[in-house]
């Protein structure tokens, strides 16, 4: 420090002798002036100094101390990473539990539910069984065995047409229906009359209020029953006795839409009767071409019941219904052989494999309509202007279970 100001003073009168005009540097008052303020000034230096060195001291420690800081932060945020890292890891197999859990829970739901909705389906279809049985439970066992022989009762020169007996009564009169599309139905007295046009009483000319269509009319206790012309799926109750509809009805299940034998080109429904009562036989929907069979209350023309049915509408020519079974008749291209290879029971008692080989005498061409009376337990049928009376040969079914 004193060699400092030694050198400051020395400073001090080298600068009053070069600066200082020689007159001022003769002056020991101008002199001491100037060295005392270059001794605040040195003062003040010095204070910067000490000020500098302790804020670089300051500085210093500040930086020892981030250093220190800055380790340590590193060493929490690689703690803190793993921490979150091992965090995440643990987040990730409980959201696996969690959905794994989920699904044996959806799982047990779903086998659940599916127990329910077969439970639920089997309940339906014993109670559907426990109902077509209610309804089919007719003092009614036979099953068809064979077509014994055939009796020409007519002929005529109409290719198309019906005739038939009342399947419910023991009336003895002969229906007789011309053509596919027509309103004049014939009452025979009895088949002898129906026989011998020369006998009398000459038969009653009964003119319909609306035409029918087809050859699928049949007569039960009194009433015809047909598919009304011009109409897609209506059946006519019709009564005889008082030349008026009684009622009518339109068929479900897509009747009506398609030919329902493809070698009867004018029958889109058949009507039928058997021991059980009235049933029609239409085309299901859609291009397979399978038959609907449908069970129909005479008296409210209420459907019963429906059943679809194995049988192909392709290359049948007719069908008919005995003790609830239905029977179809085929044939190749509309010619012989005429045979049943589709039977269906809604009851499930018979199959084909319970049956013979079903043929019917040989005829020249496909049948316009075959019918089961239930009274006579004989098929009404007209082949190519021919009314044919074909006997039958039957047994007995297997009980229900």
């Amino acid at each position: 420090m004193v060699a400092l100001q030694q050198a400051s003073a020395f400073l001090v009168l080298f600068l009053a002798a070069l600066l200082l005009p020689p007159q001022c540097a003769q002056d020991p008052a101008m002199v001491h002036y100037i060295y005392q303020r270059f001794q605040v000034l040195e003062q003040g230096l010095e204070k910067c100094t000490q000020a500098t060195r302790a804020y670089i001291h300051d500085f210093q420690e500040f930086s020892k101390n981030l250093s220190v800081m800055l380790g340590r932060c590193q060493t929490s945020t690689s703690e803190y990473r793993s921490a979150v890292a091992n965090l995440a890891l643990r987040v990730e197999r409980a959201q696996r539990e969690i959905d794994y859990l989920e699904y044996l829970r959806e799982a047990d739901i779903c086998l659940e539910s599916e127990d329910k909705t077969l439970a639920e389906k089997l309940i339906q279809e014993a109670e559907e069984e426990k109902k077509i049985r209610t309804l089919l439970n007719a003092s009614c066992d036979n099953m068809l065995m064979g077509i014994k022989s055939l009796k020409i009762v007519k002929k005529t020169m109409d290719t198309h047409g019906s005739w038939m007996k009342d399947a419910a009564s023991s009336s003895q009169k002969v229906y007789f229906l011309i053509g596919s599309r027509n309103k004049t139905l014939w009452e025979f007295a009895n088949m002898r009359a129906f026989m011998e046009d020369s006998t009398k009483p000459a038969p009653r000319k009964l003119i319909l209020t609306h035409s029918w269509q087809g050859t699928g009319q049949v007569i039960h206790k009194g009433f015809l029953f047909f598919h009304n012309q011009g109409t897609l799926n209506e059946i006519i109750k019709y009564n005889l006795q008082k030349r008026t509809v009684e009622d009518r009805m339109l068929l479900p299940g897509g009747a009506g839409r398609a030919l329902v034998y493809q070698h009867s080109p004018s029958t889109y429904i058949d009507l039928a009767v058997d021991e059980h009562g009235l049933w029609a036989i239409h085309a299901g929907p859609g291009i397979s071409g399978h038959l609907v069979l449908t069970k129909i209350e005479p008296g409210t023309l209420g459907v019963e019941h429906s059943w679809d049915t194995p049988c192909r509408s392709q290359d049948a020519e007719a069908a008919f219904l005995l003790c609830g079974v239905l029977y179809v008749v085929y044939s190749s291209g509309g010619h012989g052989p005429h045979r049943v290879t589709c039977v269906y029971d809604p009851l499930g008692t018979i199959g084909e494999e319970d049956l013979p080989k079903l043929f019917f005498p040989r005829r020249p061409r496909s049948h316009s309509v075959i019918h089961y009376n239930p009274r006579d337990k004989q098929l009404y049928a007209w082949n190519d202007g021919n009314q044919i009376i074909y006997k039958l040969q039957t047994k007995r079914k297997q009980p229900l279970e």
